[in-house]
């Protein structure tokens, strides 16, 4: 009997615990959208400070919100509010690592102080997998415009972004 009272504790404390996570870490799909469609794209180029966080490797080939499968080992990130397609450069506020992503993904949803969730690649190269969360800058370097132009962003004219460019020949 003694077993089978801590079992029902033990089980009453996991329900507690579920019951007590934040809406915003549990969101729905639909909740989701809705967060997506009343948040406004950011075409302004400029650096934003905050929280980032990784994809776990259970959405390896899921669908991103721009049609493409998840990859682990892709510069893939989510942004709720940069346009899909923006490429920018994150750095790790604490060490001072960046890594160059594209959003392609909308999100995170887990709490409003998070601006963008990376690959584990990408998390693993900024030193954030341990913490998994990470103070980090993202900084725009192109940011494309609803009329099939881009704008440069604050990042356009650093060294990432002129590495970049000479790897890609643009």
């Amino acid at each position: 009997m003694n077993t089978r009272t801590k079992n029902l504790s033990l089980a009453m404390l996991a329900v507690a615990a579920l019951l007590a996570i934040p809406a915003a870490q549990a969101a729905t799909d639909a909740e989701a959208i809705a967060v997506q469609r009343a948040t406004a794209p950011d075409r302004t180029g400029k650096k934003r400070i905050g929280i980032a966080s990784y994809y776990h490797p259970m959405f390896v080939g899921r669908k991103m919100a721009d049609g493409n499968l998840f990859d682990a080992n892709g510069i893939n990130a989510a942004s709720r509010s940069l346009p899909l397609g923006t490429l920018a450069l994150v750095t790790n506020v604490e060490n001072q690592k960046s890594a160059i992503v594209r959003i392609q993904d909308r999100g995170p949803y887990a709490g409003s102080h998070r601006i963008v969730d990376l690959s584990p690649r990408i998390a693993e190269e900024l030193g954030i997998t341990h913490q998994g969360l990470a103070k980090v800058e993202v900084t725009p370097i192109v940011v494309p415009l609803p009329v099939g132009t881009a704008r440069i962003g604050e990042a356009g004219g650093t060294t990432a972004s002129t590495s970049l460019r000479a790897t890609t020949g643009g």
